[in-house]
C-alpha cells in the first residue's frame, strides 16, 4: 500500500494546501463513502452537499468551494484532472512483467533496451526493437522488425505484426491486435482475389490503446496514430486511417478505411465512421453517431433515434419509410398553392 503526505499531493497537483501537510493518505474514494486516510475530490456539483460532513482526511476542490469543507483542503485548478495525478500517485496496479521469463522466445538479433521485461510464453522475433524499460506482457506475439519505444506496456496476449512502430510511453491492454491485414480484395468473376497488405502501422508517444482492439496495417501506405491519442476497447480501426493529435475514441467505434481524423476529436462509443472521408480538428461526435459523409467544421455532431418505447418506435420508423413519399406530396402542395396564388 503506498502512503502519501497532503504535501506530497500538493506537489503533484500544484494545489495549495489548507490544514495539516504531515497528514497521510492511501487511497481515492467517493466523497460519501471516504474515511480517515482517503483523499476525495469534488467535480460534480451535485456532491456539494457531502462537502460538510466529509470524513476524508483531505478534500479536493476549487477556491470556490473551500470554505464550505470542514477538514483539510487542497485547492486545485480542476478538480478531476487533480484526482487523475493523485490516483497514478496511489496506483497499486501489478506490472505486465517483471525481468525475463525463461519460456519467453527471443530472437538472437533482437535488440533489447535497457531493463526490459518479457512475461511468460512470449515470442520476440527477428528483428525487433524494445526500447528502454519496456514492459511485454505474458504470451505477447511481437512480429519481424517491430519497433516498441521506451516505457511502453503490453498487456497478455496482445500481437504486434510485422514492421509495426509504437512510440514511447505507450499503454496496449490485453489481446489487442495491431497491425493485421486491412480488409482489402477485388473480385474477378465472383472470386475473392486478396491485396496483400503492403503498409504498416505508425503509432506515436503517450498511446493508449484498450483490449480486443484492432488496428489495420495499411494497403499500400501506413496506418497512423499520432501522440497522445487514448482508444477505447473492442475498436475496429481499419487500413490508412489517420488520428490526429489529442483524439479520444470511446469503445465499440468502427473506422473504415484511408479515413482521416482530426486533432482533439472526441468520438462517443458505438460510432460508426465511413471510409475515404476527412473530419477537422476539435470535432465531437456523440455516442452511436453514424458518420457517412466528411465533417469541415468543428462542433458537435449527433445523429440515430434515441431509445423510446415499442409503440412510438414503430410508429417513428414507419413515418420514416413514408418520408419520400411524404416529400413527393408537400411538392404538390406547393406547387398547387404557388399556381393558386398566380391565377
Amino acid at each position: 500500500m503506498t502512503a502519501i503526505s497532503l504535501a506530497d499531493l500538493a506537489t503533484i497537483t500544484g494545489g495549495e494546501l489548507h490544514g495539516d501537510a504531515s497528514a497521510m493518505v492511501t487511497m481515492v474514494a467517493p466523497m460519501d463513502k471516504a474515511q480517515e486516510g482517503d483523499v476525495t475530490f469534488l467535480s460534480n456539483p451535485k456532491y456539494a452537499k457531502h462537502l460538510a460532513d466529509c470524513q476524508a482526511t483531505v478534500v479536493m476542490v476549487k477556491e470556490a468551494q473551500r470554505e464550505a469543507c470542514g477538514g483539510n483542503v487542497l485547492v486545485v485548478d480542476d478538480p478531476y484532472v487533480a484526482f487523475a495525478k493523485v490516483a497514478q500517485a496511489l496506483d497499486t496496479t501489478p506490472s505486465p512483467a517483471t525481468s525475463i521469463a525463461p519460456s519467453a522466445v527471443i530472437a538472437d538479433d533482437a535488440k533489447l533496451g535497457d531493463n526490459v521485461s518479457v512475461g511468460a510464453n512470449a515470442v520476440i522475433e527477428s528483428g525487433v526493437e524494445l526500447g528502454d524499460n519496456a514492459v511485454i506482457g505474458a504470451g505477447c506475439f511481437i512480429g519481424k522488425n517491430a519497433k516498441i519505444g521506451a516505457n511502453t506496456k503490453l498487456w497478455s496476449n496482445v500481437s504486434i505484426y510485422h514492421d509495426v512502430v509504437l512510440g514511447d510511453d505507450c499503454l496496449v491492454q490485453a489481446n489487442t491486435v495491431i497491425g493485421s491485414d486491412g480488409f482489402g480484395y477485388a473480385n474477378e468473376k465472383g472470386e475473392w482475389i486478396k491485396i496483400p497488405q503492403l503498409g504498416s502501422v505508425i503509432i506515436g508517444n503517450r498511446v493508449e490503446i484498450g483490449s480486443c482492439t484492432t488496428i489495420d496495417r495499411g494497403a499500400l501506405e501506413d496506418t497512423i496514430i499520432e501522440d497522445n491519442v487514448i482508444i477505447d476497447n473492442q475498436m475496429q480501426i481499419a487500413h490508412n486511417v489517420q488520428i490526429g493529435y489529442g483524439t479520444a475514441m470511446a469503445g465499440g467505434t468502427i473506422v473504415a478505411g484511408s479515413t482521416k481524423i482530426g486533432k482533439y476529436c472526441i468520438i462517443g462509443g458505438g460510432t460508426v465512421i465511413n471510409g475515404h472521408i476527412e473530419i477537422v480538428d476539435g470535432v465531437t461526435i456523440t455516442g452511436m453517431g453514424m458518420v457517412m459523409r466528411g465533417i469541415s467544421e468543428k462542433g458537435m455532431y449527433s445523429s440515430g433515434i434515441p431509445l423510446q418505447p415499442n409503440k412510438e418506435w414503430r410508429k417513428t420508423a414507419t413515418r420514416v419509410h413514408r418520408i419520400d413519399e411524404m416529400n413527393k406530396r408537400l411538392k404538390a402542395v406547393e406547387k398547387q398553392l404557388e399556381q393558386d396564388s398566380d391565377s
